[in-house]
This record gives structure tokens, C-alpha cells and sequence, in this order.
């Protein structure tokens, strides 16, 4: 989920219920209501009697009640995963011959390949994360290159050095990685 979508809808939820529970508690310690609001002073109950009792008796109420709520904890589920998910990986497990292994920072390793990759002849700016299992991670690459640059020698430049000495250095069997590249655009400039 893209962080600006999480932070608008954590911002909406959150102002909404400040609204609703700012008017119930202003309601309750005695402020007067507008008379289309749900209870009109401090001895008024949210829900009577009759309207909690209104659709028990028919056979489609407690199914669409349940099914609702499910389906909203489902929702939140989903959300409360998508937020607490893990972008990047955090270390990387480096086999290191003896048998005990070593732990590589992500990030460590992320600067490294962004490093070499960025001087490569034609590629402006690099910028690299990684992803997956500590085991089996994936280099994800956003590279930005030259205007005389051909992509598919760059490609071919940044699979053959930056991530082949990355994978040799970490000891990987195999390192993916999706490339994205985009062309850098200068300003037009006029010659006199």
C-alpha cells in the first residue's frame, strides 16, 4: 500500500472518530445538540431499546450483521499487514565457509551496489533496495541514465559487474533483480 494512500486514510479514520467521539463526549457532559443528532443530552442512550431490537426477528439480520463485521476485520487485517510489512530487507545471511555464517546489513550492501553502479560510463543516478529472505534476497535497481546511453548495454554493464560483485561478495547463489530505467532530460538552454 503506498504510503501517501496509508497516511490519508489513517488521517480521515482518525479525524472522523476525533468528530464523532468529541460531539458524544460534549453531548454527554451537557453541551446542547443540533436536533439531527443521535441523543439529545447526558441521560440519553445511543441505541433504545426498539432500535436494537428492531430486525432480530428476521432471518437476514444476524447473517448480513456477521458477515459485515467479518468482512471489516478482514479489511483491517489486510491493512494492519500492508503497514507492518517489511519494505526492505534489514540483514542479509552471508555464508562465510566455516559453518557459523555472518549477518550483512541491507543497507550496507544497497549503498555498495548503488555505489558501483552509479560508475558505470552513462548512468546519472542509481538507486537500489533490497527485498525478499534474508537467504534469497532481490535487488530491486531504478537506474537513471544519459541521453547517449543505450539501455541495453547498460543493462548489460550493471548485470555483468555491480550485480555479479555484489553476489561474489555476499556469497550468494543468485541474485534477481528488476531493473527500471529512465532517461535523464536536461533543461533546454539556449546558445547564443
Amino acid at each position: 500500500m503506498p504510503a501517501t494512500v496509508n497516511r490519508v486514510l489513517i488521517a480521515v479514520v482518525g479525524l472522523v472518530l476525533l468528530a464523532v467521539g468529541g460531539a458524544v463526549l460534549a453531548v454527554g457532559l451537557g453541551a446542547s445538540a443540533p436536533s439531527w443528532w443521535l441523543h439529545d443530552g447526558p441521560h440519553d442512550v445511543l441505541l433504545t431499546t426498539a432500535e436494537r431490537t428492531r430486525w432480530r426477528g428476521d432471518g437476514w439480520w444476524w447473517p448480513a450483521v456477521i458477515a459485515v463485521l467479518a468482512l471489516l476485520v478482514l479489511l483491517t487485517l489486510w491493512w494492519l499487514t500492508a503497514v507492518l510489512r517489511r519494505r526492505r530487507l534489514g540483514e542479509l545471511l552471508v555464508d562465510t565457509g566455516d559453518g557459523a555464517g555472518a549477518l550483512l546489513r541491507g543497507r550496507a550492501l544497497e549503498a555498495v551496489l548503488a555505489g558501483e553502479a552509479e560508475r558505470l560510463d552513462g548512468v546519472a543516478h542509481a538507486h537500489v533496495a533490497l527485498k525478499g529472505r534474508r537467504e534469497a534476497p532481490e535487488a530491486r535497481v531504478r537506474l537513471v541514465l544519459e541521453p547517449h546511453v543505450d539501455p541495453a548495454t547498460a543493462l548489460d554493464h550493471l548485470t555483468a559487474q555491480a550485480l555479479a560483485h555484489a553476489r561474489d561478495s555476499a556469497a550468494l547463489e543468485a541474485l534477481p533483480a528488476e531493473v527500471r530505467m529512465k532517461g535523464l532530460k536536461h533543461k533546454a538552454e539556449r546558445v547564443g
